[in-house]
């Protein structure tokens, strides 16, 4: 542990840790709903400029014929879904989608791909490859989510210029068996040690909805809360039942209210105060105003354009009205977050405490 950062304001302190503990979690979780918003949007404003929302653009390069058989998903061949598989997206394809992105005012481009992993896919690799060297080049930030990596894949994608790449822990360990067994925690948890050693940006979170408890949601944020590092970003989805899917069709789906949406997001936003929380699927339900609470809960990021890999997304003109209406601004590629205002006025004090390795694991 290279030591811990700690922002003090109003003679409130906030301590940026990897050390949290399950209680501690579900503490903060379980507080009145508007006491947790409101301690959520104080640490947000500690850290960021509030006005400021990361927009990011998510296609699907290679759709449905995955061997994973996770619940919720449509495009695993072992579920009967509207979904029919397609080969991977050509190169030109994809970069001229991602220039329609920059266009729109995306300045993050995220490419999904339906494997269970990369493996042995060097062609496909290949392509990948020129794809995430295509989107930087044209001064846009550039992720992937392409199920498992090894070492070596992951230090491909950092030298092509990869900024950050998704690898979802979905729910809590506990409950992730239920939803699913052809890949393990421990596999994910993998994946990310591989992708964070490369030197490429984490970004992981889960999926409400899955029919999980509260407790649940506090595992899920206890295991990322808890990794070495921080994930640089954590989204946060609401899950979109497809009709074929076992979830949807056993009934164990349960679309979760805004309300639980609001607490996951504050929880994240407090216990990961660093972290760009990602309100991701699902929006597309949610009025102007119960989106504008969550972003005051702590969210700062959000996928823009009308689709989510295979689920329907708001429409680019309704989020730019949603900007407007509520004042905020877009953050540009590659760069630091904007200093927060109470930060610039000298109402937040920074300061970092270095541990030795002895203390660190005391």
């Amino acid at each position: 542990m290279e030591g811990e950062e700690r922002r003090i304001a109003g003679g409130e302190a906030v301590q940026v840790r990897n050390s949290w503990t399950r209680e501690e979690i579900a503490e903060i979780y379980n507080r009145p709903l508007l006491d947790l918003v409101f301690e959520a949007a104080r640490v947000h404003r500690m850290f960021f400029d509030p006005r400021e929302v990361q927009q990011c653009t998510l296609i699907s390069i290679k759709t449905g014929g995955c061997t994973e058989d996770c619940g919720y998903c449509s495009q695993s061949v072992k579920h009967k879904t509207f979904v029919k598989p397609t080969p991977q997206m050509k190169v030109d394809e994809v970069l001229a989608a991602a220039r329609r992105a920059k266009e729109a005012g995306s300045t993050r481009f995220c490419m999904g791909a339906a494997w269970r992993e990369l493996g042995g896919k060097k062609n496909a690799f290949k392509h990948i490859l020129s794809m995430v060297s295509g989107v930087k080049e044209m001064g846009m930030e550039c992720c992937a989510t392409l199920g498992m990596l090894t070492p070596e894949q992951a230090r491909q994608l950092k030298d092509a210029g990869l900024t950050a790449y998704n690898h979802n822990l979905d729910t809590s360990p506990e409950y992730y068996p239920k939803v699913i067994t052809t890949r393990s925690y421990e596999d994910r948890l993998q994946t990310i040690e591989n992708v964070r050693d490369a030197g490429i940006a984490v970004c992981s979170g889960g999926i409400l909805g899955l029919g999980e408890q509260p407790m649940d949601r506090v595992g899920l944020i206890h295991s990322l809360a808890t990794l070495p590092e921080h994930p640089e970003s954590v989204p946060i989805n609401a899950l979109v039942p497809v009709d074929g899917t076992p979830l949807a069709d056993s009934g164990v789906a349960d679309v979760p209210t805004v309300w639980d949406m609001a607490r996951t997001i504050a929880t994240a936003r407090i216990t990961m105060p660093r972290t760009v929380v990602r309100l991701s699927a699902g929006r597309l339900e949610m009025s102007h105003a119960e989106q504008a609470m969550l972003f005051m809960a702590g969210a700062n990021s959000i996928f823009n354009g009308d689709k989510l890999l295979t689920t329907p997304n708001p429409e680019l003109d309704t989020d730019s009205q949603l900007f407007e209406t509520l004042g905020l601004r877009g953050k540009p590629a590659f760069s630091e977050p904007l200093k927060p205002p109470m930060e610039e006025s000298g109402a937040v004090i920074v300061t970092k405490t270095s541990f030795s390795n002895a203390e660190a694991h005391a």
